[in-house]
């Protein structure tokens, strides 16, 4: 079995990494960090048209490129090494996801072709006020009225909840969860954006007062969808996180070469080896994780629930301390707020606690295995 990237995934990545250094440097994140959409219109608009990145994991019969997960991982890994301030993550990792494994054939109809051509930024909103990543912290309550759907409830931490026109909502239908569709601009939706210490990742506060909503797959089937879908979404959050592990690793072993203390570069001396030499362990390591991880979501096989909690529980364990150590190796400037290492240090720290911190999904891994 071969896990090598194939040559038209190298090409892929290529291409990636290309638009993606010239679209996304660190003064355009820093830009968009400032403002409250968090994103470039414009930028969104050329990924999906001229890179189709939004339509990557979509079926061409839904007009997508029908790619598959490992190609995804490719690109996600190199939006994580450039921190894109995008809604890339919402609308694919989660929002499409939904959509595809909902069993909905109306709604990937209606809904995938504009995620496919970049107009429609979407999201899930699934965590409530009470800070829970699984399905018991759902609250929010889902009565029919009519032909319709009406949902009442808090949703927290939403991912560019505030801008998405589509939003993908999990309720209680009496005691089991469905999902629903909601527009961005429904009535009697309030949208409040979130300070949050990760400027370049925006999440919004959703208050739901008796909304219409569009009933998404079968009634009450909503919980195995969502628990599938939250494996397929930190598989893709460990492929965003060993791409920043690998920057903060090659600015590290970069300014070590750079800098001169006492006539020689730092990283002669043997306290930054180590330091540098045991990050390329952990993003090593983690690489193969996430690696592992996405063919396992590719196949969709059996190992995906265990592979997954132990891909995010690694990476975001790896990928932390790289960009501390980061810090520790470029000293006094690492400090800084001109210097772009607290940029990868604070999405490190929001992507470690994003669906879960690693004690939550060692604690998950024992219980899928009946330890």
């Amino acid at each position: 079995m071969n896990f090598a990237f194939s040559e038209e995934q190298e090409e892929l990545r290529r291409i990636t990494r290309q638009f993606l250094e010239a679209k996304s440097p660190e003064t355009e994140v820093r830009r968009l960090m400032e403002t409250t959409e968090g994103y470039d219109p414009a930028v969104w608009s050329q990924m999906a048209n001229e890179l189709g990145l939004q339509s990557l994991i979509i079926p061409e019969e839904y007009g997508g490129q029908g790619f598959g997960y490992v190609e995804l991982t490719v690109v996600l890994e190199e939006m994580g090494r450039v921190l894109l301030a995008a809604p890339f993550f919402s609308t694919v990792a989660l929002a499409t996801n939904t959509i595809l494994h909902s069993g909905d054939e109306a709604a990937k109809k209606e809904v995938l072709p504009g995620i496919a051509s970049g107009e429609t930024i979407a999201t899930l909103a699934f965590t409530e006020p009470n800070g829970k990543w699984d399905l018991s912290g759902i609250e929010a309550t889902a009565t029919k009225d009519g032909d319709t759907w009406r949902i009442d409830g808090t949703k927290m931490f939403v991912l560019d909840g505030h801008t998405a026109n589509l939003i993908l909502v999990a309720a209680r239908t009496g005691d089991d969860i469905s999902l629903f569709r909601v527009a961005g601009d429904a009535e009697g939706l309030t949208r409040t954006p979130l300070a949050t210490m990760d400027q370049t990742r925006k999440q919004a506060k959703l208050e739901f007062s008796n909304v219409p909503a569009t009933l998404l797959g079968e009634q009450g089937k909503g919980g195995d969808v969502l628990g599938r879908v939250l494996d397929l979404a930190v598989v893709a959050l460990a492929a965003e996180q060993v791409g920043g592990a690998q920057k903060v690793l090659e600015m590290s072993v970069q300014y070590a070469k750079d800098r001169v203390q006492f006539g020689r570069p730092i990283g002669s001396f043997q306290a930054i080896k180590h330091k540098c030499a045991d990050m390329l362990l952990e993003v090593e390591s983690a690489k193969s994780a996430a690696y592992y991880a996405a063919w396992c979501a590719a196949e969709l096989n059996d190992e995906l629930p265990e592979v997954a909690c132990l891909a995010k529980a690694y990476c975001s364990e790896a990928y932390f301390h790289a960009a501390a150590e980061n810090i520790q190796i470029h000293g006094g400037i690492g400090f800084t707020w001109e210097h772009p290492a607290h940029l990868y240090f604070k999405r490190a720290k929001s992507s470690e606690l994003l669906f879960g911190d690693p004690t939550y999904h060692r604690e998950l891994l024992a219980q899928r295995l009946g330890i």
